[in-house]
Parts: C-alpha cells; structure tokens; sequence
C-alpha cells in the first residue's frame, strides 16, 4: 500500500454538520423522542429533494464514554473509532436525503444514544449495562422512526498492525434473514468498490453472518449480564430477542459495515481523511439505492430487462 496514495487526501477534522443543517435547521427535522434519548441523539433527517415516503437508520457505532477502536495513522496522528463513524454516518445521512429518503440518525455528536443514568457509567467509561443498554436504545430509535432500513457504521480494529480489509455483517436469525443479507451485499460491494477504484486496494473481508460476534464482551464466568452477554451469539444491533436479556430488537432488515482497520496506518489514514470518510459515505448511499430499487421488470419473453 503506497504512502503516495494516503499523501493525497485531504486529512483534517471537518465533519458533514454543515451539509446535514445548513444555516438553519431544515422543517421537519429533530429528535425522534427528547425524554428518550441523549441530546443531540436519535435525531429525524427529513429529505432535502423529492420524497421517498422511506426512512433510513444510520448508526454512527459507539460515542461519548465509549471511544471504539483506536488507530494511528501514517503521519502518528491518533485517531478514534467513535468521530470516523459519525463522520460517515453524517455524510451519508446527507447523501441519502438528497435521494428523496428520509434518514434517522443515531448520533450528531460525541454523545451516547442513551440517555444516561447512574448505573451506566462506570468510572469514565460506560459499564457493562451502559454499552447493553446504549446498543439497545439504537434498535429503540430505529424503530420508534419506523425505519425501513439500519447500517450500522464502525470501523475494525486488530491485535497487529497486518489486519486489514473490509467486512460486513448480517444477522441469519431474524425473519428478514434473506433482506439483511442482500443489503449487507449491496453495502460490502458499494463501499469496497468506491474505495478500491481511488487504488487503495482495500482487502475482501467477505460478507458473514454475525454467529458469534456478540455486541458486549463478558467473562463467561461471571454471573448476571456479562455473562448473559458472553453466550449472546449475535450483534445486539442486529440480532433478535433473548429471554432475560434483549427484549427491543431492530424490527427491519439491517446490516453492520466495518470498511477499514483502525489498526493499520495506510488505513487509518483514510479513515481519518475527508476524502475517504466521503467514499465510505457515498458507498452506503448507493447500496441504500440499490436496496429499495425496484425489481427489474419482465420482458415479453420472461426475462428480466436489459
């Protein structure tokens, strides 16, 4: 991977508030449920051109006490999972309201989605209930907005700096299996394939379902919900409910994209690029097109059109 190729994008901090507001909040836009949610969380986008009459949730994964993934990049600077996602996730609420969707964000800023109590937090870090409860509430804003769609949107993380790649996941278990899997399709060829056309050579993760890739780490020899969390062999974010520990799943197709890894410098650097969270962002955007596209039509001979 060449540093050539890092050297021309436009790193810097500026994010996609300006291109979701404007000068002036559009009409129609706020939050979902203020009493609910954090401020600035789970706030409604309504389209900016034509309509749709479809609503789209966009999670920008982690925030406020839960950083994610850390990464350094190719020129030492640090950067952190929880700002990328809500770069990308904001980019492409943008793009997708321009389409005619409305979209469901569930974050605006450095804040959880939950609103916080005393038992969330544990020291500057969200406790074991916290990041349960914070997941949950994500599949909650999803569905008060009765969202048709969920991405989620996080970036990876490794134990060396050689792990690379993009992967997305989906969730088998749901009765929208067949749904979660084509959009998470649609989501790993869009955004692999906008960021290889910049030649950034981006490495195939595939598309996998989410067994085993449960949403909160736990000692299976605990007791209570960490160990609960342990056997839970889903993303909490996509997966359905389990008796005694999830009872508010997501009630619509979704998948989870992870495009780049944190961990690996010629990645972090775009991850912390403008130019590569707008790639990322304009991948999403066209999968979600492509998604809610109608089918292609037969012909007279039975076929599909050309």
């Amino acid at each position: 991977m060449a540093v050539a190729l890092v050297a021309a994008l436009a790193v810097g901090a500026v994010t996609a508030w300006d291109h979701l507001f404007g000068p002036a909040m559009a009409a129609g836009a706020g939050p979902v449920d203020a009493s609910l949610f954090a401020p600035g969380a789970c706030v409604l986008l309504p389209p900016t051109m034509g309509d749709r009459h479809l609503t789209v949730f966009l999670d920008a994964g982690h925030g406020g006490p839960d950083p994610g993934g850390v990464g350094t990049t190719e020129s030492g600077r640090q950067i952190g999972e929880s700002a990328v996602n809500l770069h990308v996730e904001l980019d492409a609420a943008s793009g997708l309201r321009a389409r005619g969707f409305a979209v469901v964000v569930s974050r605006t800023a450095d804040t959880t989605v939950l609103r916080l109590k005393a038992a969330d937090t544990d020291g500057s870090l969200l406790s074991v209930r916290g990041v349960h409860d914070d997941v949950a509430a994500r599949d909650q804003c999803a569905n008060d907005a009765h969202a048709a769609a969920l991405v989620g949107i996080y970036m990876d993380a490794g134990g060396s700096l050689s792990e690379a790649g993009s992967v997305t996941t989906y969730d088998t278990a749901r009765p929208f299996a067949a749904a979660n899997q084509r959009l998470a399709t649609l989501l790993q060829d869009d955004v692999l394939g906008a960021m290889n056309a910049r030649g950034w050579g981006i490495p195939d993760d595939g598309v996998v379902p989410d067994t085993s890739e449960g949403s909160v780490s736990g000692d299976p020899t605990t007791s209570g919900l960490a160990a609960k969390a342990a056997a839970y062999p889903h993303l909490l974010l996509l997966g359905p409910a389990e008796a005694g520990y999830f009872t508010s799943p997501s009630r619509m197709p979704g998948a989870v994209i992870e495009p780049l890894y944190l961990t690996d410098p010629f990645e972090a650097s775009i991850a912390a690029s403008t130019t590569g969270q707008s790639v990322m962002a304009q991948g999403i955007v066209d999968a979600v097109v492509q998604y809610f596209a109608p089918p292609l039509a037969p012909s007279a001979t039975g076929r599909g059109a050309p």
